[in-house]
């Protein structure tokens, strides 16, 4: 049995290691106690945090904030709203993102200079807010889920970033799957998308917590408040500084709605679902970008 050999780090270098650690356990220190407080806030009661202020330990555990806002079924609606735009738009950003991405990558396609200068072309110059929302309008989208999806259907920055992972791939790997008699679609479907997972996971949170977050498109193409999302719903109650989602009757006379709670709730319900989700995607991201790549 071999002795094992350890290797002393010099003083400079364990000083550099302290520094370096310090200064990420800072960072992090810095990143979780906002949401620490919003957390625990959620669970503390209006008395704590009107004499406290800030609260990352509640002494006194209340969920009146958790019942006021589901109380009705307006905070739950808007949630179905925000997942059910959330899954479709995810879907048609991915499917048309690969559906684009895949053929600009070949060179043999005639025109690729023309329509990679139309896929530029808006990161730079864009049609703006009035622009798109006559658009929006003149298509009959006002007032639809629809709206929240189509126009943000494709993003120029991701559709180049999958193009240059797609490019990527050898040819002789495609050359081998047509002479056992696949087509360009089957290719895609049976080859590039597999092989290509750690693209697609990562974008596929993109545009999730793009959709996820979205109100300010909803704030000009929904006028129906039955329609809101989850994040209009979530600046109504921040801006505004009032519980008045809840329904009171369903509390004691003496209840007063708990606004800081409230709002303090109303950012966990909405922010937790897309945390939850992060972790079943990040395996993806640790993997190598050259992941089934071959040799040709």
């Amino acid at each position: 049995m071999k002795p094992q050999i350890q290797i002393r780090k010099k003083p400079s270098v364990q000083l550099y290691d302290v520094v370096v650690y310090a200064v990420l356990i800072l960072f992090s220190l810095v990143t979780l106690l906002p949401l620490l407080f919003v957390l625990a806030g959620s669970f503390a009661s209006t008395k704590e945090l009107l004499e406290k202020g800030v609260v990352l330990f509640p002494t006194s555990f209340s969920l009146d904030g958790y019942r006021y806002i589901f109380s009705t079924p307006v905070f739950g609606r808007s949630m179905l709203v925000t997942i059910w735009v959330t899954v479709a738009g995810t879907l048609v950003n991915l499917v048309f993102t690969i559906a684009t991405a895949y053929p600009l990558a070949k060179k043999e396609l005639k025109g690729q200079r023309f329509f990679m200068l139309l896929v530029i072309f808006p990161m730079i110059f864009s049609g703006g807010m009035i622009p798109t929302y006559l658009v929006v309008q003149s298509l009959g989208l006002l007032d639809s889920y629809w709206s929240l999806i189509l126009p943000v259907a494709i993003s120029s920055f991701n559709l180049i970033v999958v193009r240059s992972f797609f490019q990527q791939f050898p040819e002789g790997l495609e050359d081998a799957a047509k002479i056992d008699g696949y087509n360009d679609l089957m290719i895609l479907l049976r080859i590039v998308i597999p092989l290509s997972m750690p693209v697609i996971a990562t974008f596929t949170l993109f545009y999730a917590v793009g959709h996820w977050n979205t109100y300010f498109n909803a704030i000009l193409y929904i006028n129906d408040t039955t329609k809101w999302p989850i994040q209009v719903l979530l600046r109504q109650i921040v801006i505004l500084s009032m519980g008045g989602i809840g329904d009171s009757s369903a509390f004691d006379v003496s209840f007063v709605p708990p606004a800081q709670t409230v709002k303090l709730a109303s950012i966990v319900v909405a922010t937790a679902p897309i945390l939850l989700v992060y972790p079943f995607l990040q395996k993806y991201f640790t993997q190598g970008m050259t992941l089934g790549a071959v040799k040709g």
